[in-house]
Parts: structure tokens; C-alpha cells; sequence
């Protein structure tokens, strides 16, 4: 059996479901672990986080039992305490074999795996971009929770279908933070959105960017010709992911350095959409062209200065 720990936001959560179901399509028992969700575990969490793929309608999943995830970690318990005995002696330290956890970008080796706890976000296209047309059916939104609204997004994303729309996701909040701006800020800037805008702008003569942030006051004083942009600033909490969908509507998508943004491109089944991704997604993050390419696909990665890489 392999087990795959869930853990960290919605679009991570969708990463660590798309390798659960690559690995179901290639015959292996697999269960997905959803204790990181307990309410005394998410206490002592900074940013609590609660499960999310249920908000999809009727997505099909197996959860391992309690007996089953103890059985992987335990034995990790007991590997990991050995081995610090055993280092103290001078002696091999002890490994678990039975727990995975994610190091790089991309790990092929988890698909030989047939007794394994696997952790970790698994962000790279690679893992499961063969199998994206199967996830886009299986990831069916819900409804808003508020009517109106529902309404709303609905006669919105007609609309979109009938021009050449662009989403644009800006992730600022969490990101501009004193303890997050060292890893995860200027690699989306200004710089990088203006020139991916552009891009689309040289193809499109009629295009509309959709604007998805939850800086909606910055949103608002940036992008304020309503001719050129819409910012969609009615979904929010819960109901956040009305903005992936709405996103995978679009002709062209414009992401941060995000999995939300990442998600909204992947679930877009639009004939000809391109995706313009940031280059890394970290700044403790090597970015070799190639490699990128590879585990990215079709793709379109840009710099923080705005070049094609």
C-alpha cells in the first residue's frame, strides 16, 4: 500500500490528489492521510489550514485508516531514534525505508514505489501532466454559496468563453510578510506581470485581463481602467475556489509563483490557451532552463525581469 499524506492549501492539495490518482492509474493500492487536518494538530499551525478537496463535487477518494498510517510511521519513530543511538556510536545510522518525503523538484522513483508514506507538495507538471485531462473532469466546482453570487460567476464565465480573456493572479499578503519576502517575494514583480500582459496584448488586439487577488485595494489603484481589466473580488473565503474556475475559463493565464494560480492553468480546457509561469517558484530555488522545460511542458516561463527563459 502507499499512502499519501494531504497537507498545506488548496492547490497543494490538488497536487498531492493528482500523483494519489497517477498512481491508481498504474494499478497500485493507494490511500490518501488526512490527519494534518485535525483540529489539535492545526492549533499550533501559524496559517491553519482545513481540507479542501471535499469542496469539489463527489471527488473520489480512499482514506487510510489510523492502523494503516501507524503502521508506515511508527516504524519511523522507532528508525529515527536508532539512528541517533547508532551516529552517537560512530555506527550506519538506520534510515526508514517506509517513509518518503519529497527533496527536489521532481522524484520519477515514486512511481516504482508499492509500500511507501509519501509526503510532500509535488508541484512539478511532470508528476501528472499526462493524466490532466482525467483531473479535469474529476475536479467538478461547486455552486458559490450565496446565490447571487453563484449567478454572478456563472454569467461571467460565459462571458469569458466568448473573448480573448487573460487571467492574471497577483499573491501579495502572505507573500510581502517579513518571514516569507526572503523565499518567496520579488520573483513575481511588477516587471514579470507587465511583460506577461504584454505578450498577450501583442496577440490580442481586443484582450481582457481578469484580475485574481486577494489585495483588492492594490488591485483596484493598479489596474483601474475598467475597458482593460475586471477585478474579481466577490469570492472569497470558502469560496475562493469560484476563482480557479473561473480562471480555467480564460484564454491565456497569467500566474504568480502559486499553486492556486497553477491550478487555475491547469484545469483550463480551452483550445489554445497558453500559461505564463514564473521561472521559480522559491528564491533558494535553481532555475536551469532545460530542466524547466521538461517538467513544465508547454508552459511559457519568464523571469523576474520579464524575460522569456
Amino acid at each position: 500500500m502507499i499512502i499519501i499524506k494531504i497537507a498545506g492549501g488548496l492547490g497543494n492539495q490538488m497536487q498531492q490528489y493528482s500523483v494519489y490518482r497517477k498512481l491508481l492509474r498504474m494499478g497500485k493500492e493507494v490511500k490518501l492521510d488526512l490527519s494534518w487536518f485535525d483540529p489539535k494538530i492545526q492549533e499550533k499551525m501559524l496559517a491553519p489550514r482545513e481540507f479542501e478537496l471535499s469542496h469539489f463535487k463527489d471527488l473520489p477518494y480512499e482514506v487510510c485508516t489510523d492502523e494503516e498510517r501507524n503502521s508506515f510511521l511508527r516504524q519511523g519513530i522507532i528508525s529515527k531514534v536508532s539512528g541517533k543511538v547508532l551516529k552517537r556510536l560512530g555506527l550506519r545510522e538506520n534510515a526508514n525505508e517506509r517513509v518518503f518525503t519529497e527533496s527536489k523538484m521532481y522524484h520519477p522513483e515514486i512511481f516504482d514505489f508499492d509500500d511507501k508514506y509519501v509526503e510532500g507538495y509535488f508541484a512539478c507538471q511532470k508528476y501528472y501532466g499526462d493524466i490532466m485531462p482525467e483531473l479535469q473532469k474529476l475536479f467538478v466546482f461547486p455552486e458559490h454559496s450565496v446565490k447571487d453570487l453563484h449567478q454572478r460567476n456563472m454569467t461571467l464565465a460565459s462571458k469569458i468563453d466568448s473573448q480573448n480573456a487573460v487571467s492574471v493572479h497577483i499573491r501579495r499578503g502572505d507573500y510581502l510578510a517579513p518571514e516569507n519576502i526572503e523565499i518567496l517575494g520579488n520573483i513575481a514583480t511588477e516587471e514579470y506581470y507587465e511583460s506577461a500582459m504584454k505578450y498577450f496584448e501583442n496577440k490580442y488586439s481586443d484582450v481582457h485581463f481578469y484580475i485574481f487577488t486577494s489585495d483588492h485595494e492594490y488591485a483596484r489603484q493598479k489596474y483601474s481602467d475598467e475597458s482593460k481589466y475586471t477585478i474579481v473580488d466577490w469570492n472569497t473565503g470558502r469560496d475562493s475556489i469560484q476563482d480557479l474556475m473561473l480562471m480555467s475559463h480564460c484564454l491565456g493565464n497569467i500566474c504568480a509563483n502559486s499553486t492556486f494560480s497553477f491550478w487555475g492553468a491547469r484545469l483550463n480546457a480551452r483550445p489554445g490557451r497558453e500559461v505564463i509561469r514564473t521561472a521559480t517558484m522559491r528564491n533558494n530555488q535553481e532555475c536551469d532552463p532545460k530542466i524547466m522545460h521538461e517538467y513544465w511542458g508547454d508552459w511559457i516561463l519568464m523571469d523576474k525581469d520579464g524575460a522569456i527563459v
